[in-house]
């Protein structure tokens, strides 16, 4: 390991600083109760970053130098990564990735300040929470690999009170909602504001972001969907990567305009 990056990594003082650094110059006293230390416990550390010349003073101000911000800019999207994966170590360990192409699992830190969601065994088909979660959104997106009964009225109900819907489905979803829902599915297509798409592959996950929320439910890694616990987010980051994730998928999809 090299010195700089045990300097880094090897104290959270010396991290917790160097990130609120990043903000702009601190006085010492706001250093201090900002990260809720003492002056014996910081200040070896901050001697330590000086040393290597990661941060600087002039009077009561201490700031970043070059190198610092440099340094400080590249370890900040790691830290946030780490901690959405130290977080929920249980749920990421027994629960396949492999479904997110990589390019969009480089931002999975976007997650930000989320949480798990468990439906008990007695409620593990009970989807009301999450309807309630997206029934007065303005905006609806998703992915769905499976159908729920209560999917068709629900999203149509969408639609014709003017929220814009657009789904993608896999093409076993596709399928089912042609011969079992037909009614439905076809009058839905007929809204301005609702649009479906068929994507080309088989997805191996379900999810849905509005503009107040995010929610997404993974496979484990045995190949088993996980229907009992959902993902969920109402951070800003994570609307933006649940946009991200459907105009990836919606790129590789067909547009649905008709079911004749």
């Amino acid at each position: 390991m090299s010195d700089l990056l045990s300097v880094i990594s090897a104290s959270e003082k010396r991290r917790n600083l160097l990130i609120l650094l990043n903000s702009g110059p601190k006085e010492w006293d706001e250093i201090k109760h900002t990260l809720n230390v003492t002056s014996t416990g910081m200040l070896p550390q901050v001697k330590i970053l000086e040393d290597e010349h990661l941060i600087e003073r002039d009077g009561k101000n201490f700031f970043l130098t070059p190198m610092g911000r440099v340094l400080t800019a590249q370890m900040i999207p790691l830290i946030k990564t780490m901690d959405v994966f130290d977080r929920e170590k249980k749920y990421w360990h027994e629960h396949s990735l492999d479904a997110l192409p990589y390019e969009l699992l480089l931002d999975i830190s976007d997650l930000g300040n989320y949480k798990i969601i468990e439906n008990s065994d007695e409620e593990i088909f009970d989807i009301t929470t999450f309807l309630n979660n997206i029934a007065t959104s303005k905006t609806v997106k998703g992915i769905s690999h499976a159908v729920h009964p209560r999917y068709p009225e629900f999203f149509l109900n969408l639609a014709k009170t003017g929220v814009e819907a657009s789904l993608i489905l896999t093409p076993g979803v596709y399928k089912i909602m042609k011969d079992k829902y037909y009614d439905a599915f076809e009058e839905g297509l007929r809204y301005k504001t609702s649009s479906v798409y068929v994507s080309k592959d088989d997805i191996k996950f379900s999810y849905t972001v509005t503009d107040s929320y995010f929610s997404i439910s993974l496979f484990y890694n045995n190949g088993v969907f996980d229907s009992k616990n959902d993902l969920i987010s109402r951070d800003q980051s994570a609307l933006a990567w649940g946009e991200r994730i459907f105009s990836y998928y919606r790129d590789r999809s067909e547009k649905i305009e008709s079911l004749d």
